[in-house]
């Protein structure tokens, strides 16, 4: 884990983690924080479709990472 290259993958590896982490907290809080701050199902709405935009992105960045991965 010496390597600049590894140490990047790892990196990236790690910020990935933390989107799928916390979409996931957001996509299961979404009802609650919708009530919260009295928004109703627009704002729920909202919530789930940030979280889903979170998960997209951390699947085309692992697949992008997969793949410079599986070149080396």
């Amino acid at each position: 884990m010496n390597k600049p290259n590894e140490t990047d993958t790892a990196r990236q590896g790690r910020i990935i983690a933390i989107v799928i982490a916390c979409s996931g907290v957001l996509s299961i809080a979404a009802p609650s924080i919708a009530r919260i701050l009295g928004g109703g199902y627009r704002l729920e709405m909202l919530l789930f479709l940030m979280s889903l935009a979170g998960f997209i992105w951390s699947l085309v960045v692992t697949w992008k990472l997969w793949q410079k991965t599986k070149e080396n």
